[in-house]
């Protein structure tokens, strides 16, 4: 793990998920932690869900604390059978979470949650696509 991501970062990792949101008139929770999985910040706009508040900040702490993007163990579960996964402390099968890679070392991650599984990943990745 690397320094932890710090506010301003993670602020502006948010502003550029939400226009990445905005393009396409979808209404997301986004939630960046740090290297531990603390929330460092969040947004919900206007109109999004209400259960996906939490959901972002799960999606955001699962990719930090596991170091890999909350997909790969949707893909574990949904094409490989591998149901085992879900007994996992903190596991969550759906995408939309990414871990924030820096010189090789995990700083935090980013989780975007109120669209569809295809749709949260997306706009999470624009928002992962600064730090790289």
């Amino acid at each position: 793990y690397g320094t932890p991501i710090g506010l301003d970062r993670a602020q502006a990792l948010i502003a550029t998920v939400v226009a990445e949101a905005k393009k396409h008139d979808w209404k997301f929770n986004i939630a960046v932690v740090d290297s531990g999985g603390n929330l460092v910040a969040f947004q919900r706009m206007d109109g999004a869900q209400l259960a996906s508040i939490q959901i972002s900040e799960h999606k955001a702490r699962f990719s930090a604390l596991y170091r890999r993007e909350s997909k790969a163990y949707e893909n574990g579960v949904q094409l490989n059978n591998l149901n085992y996964l879900m007994t996992l402390d903190g596991a969550i099968a759906s995408r939309g979470g990414i871990p924030l890679v820096e010189g090789g070392k995990v700083i935090g991650a980013i989780g975007c949650s109120g669209g569809s599984g295809s749709q949260d990943e997306v706009v999470c990745k624009a928002g992962a696509a600064m730090i790289k």
